[in-house]
């Protein structure tokens, strides 16, 4: 966290961290949907493969006409297998399969989705990096009762401002059976210490079609 495009790198063997929104505020044609402690728990399980469970601790929606909403969200289980650049080096590249796993809450579809993630870094100068990430989803369509593909795409830079303070700008896109959803995003991130770290942003909706707004902030530990 907290941008959308993914690392390429995993966590040491044995090792966990947790990446967590301690506050997730969305907007798009007046409703507004709220996460608090939406959490990514990561364990490696080599030196180059680590597994994540994703899920949200809670969830309230408020549609402008009502009804509203709010539970526990679905569980994600992701596997992140590390290709190259794990132990540095000018670049680094991975391959992450993913499943959710349906809840049965109100806020689940009570399907099983998933899809793969290919994320890719590197280093531009020094103290800016590039990310660069596809992913394509298994989305379930309730209309047609079907699973139906979907392609996020997204690039991120990021830089280092002092030792501890850092700032990133990116750009996201989303296209499938939906009309195409674009994204801009920024924010900065604090370095505690070595192994925690702070951060805040933003995301705007670029087209109609997209969220309209969305506010965040979380922090990453390392054990």
């Amino acid at each position: 966290r907290p941008d959308t495009t993914e690392s390429p790198t995993t966590v040491d063997a044995c090792a966990f961290s947790i990446e967590a929104s301690c506050f997730d505020w969305r907007r798009h044609n007046g409703d507004d949907a709220f996460t608090v402690m939406a959490a990514n728990v990561k364990t490696g399980l080599t030196n180059d493969i680590d597994l994540q469970v994703v899920f949200d601790a809670h969830i309230w929606e408020e549609p402008e006409t009502g009804g509203d909403a709010d539970g526990f969200g679905d569980v994600q289980l992701r596997l992140k297998y590390n290709l190259w650049g794990n132990d540095g080096g000018a670049s680094a590249f991975a391959i992450f399969p993913f499943v959710k796993i349906p809840t049965g809450t109100d806020l689940s579809n009570g399907e099983v989705e998933g899809g793969l993630i290919l994320p890719f870094g590197m280093d531009l100068a020094e103290g800016v990096g590039m990310g660069l990430m596809a992913e394509i989803d298994a989305i379930y369509d309730e209309e047609r009762e079907d699973h139906d593909l979907e392609f996020l795409h997204s690039a991120v830079l990021g830089f280092d401002l002092t030792g501890r303070l850092g700032m990133f700008t990116e750009y996201i896109g989303i296209s499938g059976p939906a009309p195409y959803q674009a994204y801009v995003a920024g924010g900065f991130t604090f370095s505690v210490s070595e192994n925690f770290i702070l951060d805040a942003g933003a995301r705007v909706g670029l087209n109609e079609d997209s969220e309209d707004l969305g506010v965040f902030s979380g922090f990453t530990v390392r054990f």
